[in-house]
């Protein structure tokens, strides 16, 4: 399975909800990042995604983008395989 890392704050809800669809696809790890504890984080993020909000998920060097980027992609049926590598 494809490493996930993920960009997070401590209460985003779209946070939790990625979180738990990732659980429910098979994720047993994911590399979480709090922007909301470190502000070089939040500034990496902007840079690497070109995105303020979180979260911003990436699988392997894919970055799928927001929650609702990633519940779109499951919908389509891209994620297990994107996840399977």
């Amino acid at each position: 399975m494809q490493a996930v890392k993920m960009y997070t704050t401590a209460t985003c809800p779209y946070c939790v909800r990625a979180k738990q669809l990732l659980q429910q696809r098979g994720v047993q790890a994911i590399d979480e990042i709090r922007v909301d504890a470190d502000p070089q984080a939040r500034q990496q993020m902007m840079e690497i995604t070109g995105r303020r909000t979180v979260p911003q998920i990436f699988i392997g060097s894919h970055h799928v983008g927001g929650c609702d980027d990633l519940m779109a992609l499951d919908a389509e049926g891209g994620l297990v395989p994107l996840l399977n590598g």
